[in-house]
């Protein structure tokens, strides 16, 4: 029940530090490039995922891929750091503390996620699933 707790308000508060941050300048759309092509929305972008299985991430570490570019990683063991990553002609790159990782998405489903990422040290592969999201209380 604790640990429900936690993870609920852990991931309360990271969805409202997203929707709360400062209102963005205006942007010219039509001279900005797209993390992704135009004609290709992955299914991954604007969800919160969930580790479950991983040879190098803790599992319950929360990763949500933002349609403006912007990764967001947050555990209940830590605090949320942001990145970036890009899709550009089928690849995806996420970059953590200015560290580009390429990426393989190894399968991509409503209820999974498996990527592998090829960091300096070695590949490791994560298995993500769509966050569980404990009721709060009353």
């Amino acid at each position: 029940m604790k640990d429900s707790l936690r993870r609920a308000c852990s991931l309360a508060v990271f969805l409202l530090v997203m929707g709360c941050s400062k209102e963005p300048d205006p942007v010219d759309l039509a001279n900005t490039p797209t993390p992704y092509p135009a004609n290709v929305k992955p299914g991954f972008i604007n969800k919160v995922w969930e580790v479950s299985l991983s040879t190098g991430v803790a599992p319950g570490t929360l990763y949500a891929f933002l349609s403006d570019g912007t990764l967001a990683i947050t555990s209940p063991s830590s605090k949320a750091t942001f990145g970036a990553w890009t899709y550009k002609k089928g690849k995806l790159t996420m970059i953590e503390q200015s560290q580009e990782y390429k990426t393989d998405i190894l399968s991509l489903s409503h209820d999974e996620l498996r990527l592998k990422s090829h960091n300096p040290g070695g590949s490791i592969e994560i298995v993500l699933v769509p966050a569980r999201v404990a009721p709060l209380p009353p």
